[in-house]
């Protein structure tokens, strides 16, 4: 387990413009620093809203192939969510896709009934962690981030990588939760927001941030289109887990899995 550089890719969406959205964000992270992983929105094609399964992407379809392409060309895992449509179900999908091995996927367990997404979309049925380097990132979307059994670690992750569309109505909460999560699960928090004003009126505030196990902002991307690159010590991780270990201490739980609703 050594060090890792992370890459915030922190964009405006075009809303319904899939080919605008992936040309700005390979402009983008071209110009991030070397780096091990970089972090994409959620639904970073075509935006959060009502008509995006509209454009869903299918299994090996033309996003896969940008995400497997870029990660070739920066050497780095890149993920990001876009909405799927697989075996007659649309899913809000988070794809990982490193420069070797098979891709993973995550999809989103806790869908946003206020903005009737659970009528939309089908929800995932386990949650995912992911490996890089010896570290394991548990795969999470927005919504999932106000859930914290869904989210307690159990010893199996050292850091949660959150993407999302999250308003700016509600930023406040977005800053506070990511900072809980890190704090309670002894875990470095990468979350990623996007900005900008959509087709919709929806506003969007940014806040991409990294937050250490002790709660310490590492990096912030602010409320402007960027890109932002920080390291997580693998050290810093253990010695904070030895010198303060409240996970001994955490009740025991149950997680009961979830069947996915039909389609519609």
């Amino acid at each position: 387990m050594r060090d890792l550089t992370v890459t915030l890719v922190q964009s405006d969406i075009v809303s319904d413009n899939p080919a605008a959205n992936l040309d700005n964000l390979a402009t983008l992270a071209a110009q991030a620093e070397p780096s091990d992983l970089l972090v994409l929105p959620e639904v970073f094609t075509t935006g959060f809203h009502p008509k995006a399964r509209q454009h869903a992407e299918m299994a090996q379809g033309p996003v896969h192939q940008w995400l497997s392409s870029l990660s070739a060309r920066l050497n780095a895992v890149v993920t990001g969510s876009v909405v799927m449509h697989e075996a007659g179900r649309y899913t809000n999908r988070l794809l990982w896709a490193a420069p070797e091995g098979q891709p993973l996927h995550y999809d989103k367990r806790h869908l946003f009934r206020m903005a009737g997404e659970h009528q939309r979309y089908a929800p995932g049925e386990r949650r995912v962690i992911a490996e890089l380097e010896g570290w394991r990132f548990l795969l999470q979307v927005c919504y999932d981030l106000r859930f914290p059994v869904f989210s307690r670690n159990r010893g199996d992750y050292d850091a949660i990588v959150c993407v999302a569309n999250w308003p700016a109505a509600r930023h406040d909460h977005w800053c506070a939760l990511l900072k809980a999560r890190a704090i309670e699960n002894l875990c470095y928090v990468i979350g990623v927001n996007r900005v900008g004003r959509d087709a919709y009126g929806q506003d969007y505030a940014g806040g991409s941030v990294v937050i250490s196990p002790k709660g310490e902002l590492l990096a912030d991307a602010g409320d402007i289109e960027q890109v932002v690159s920080t390291r997580l010590s693998a050290q810093a991780l253990l010695i904070y887990r030895e010198q303060f270990p409240a996970h001994l201490d955490a009740d025991s739980f149950t997680l009961h899995e979830v069947r996915p609703a039909d389609g519609d």
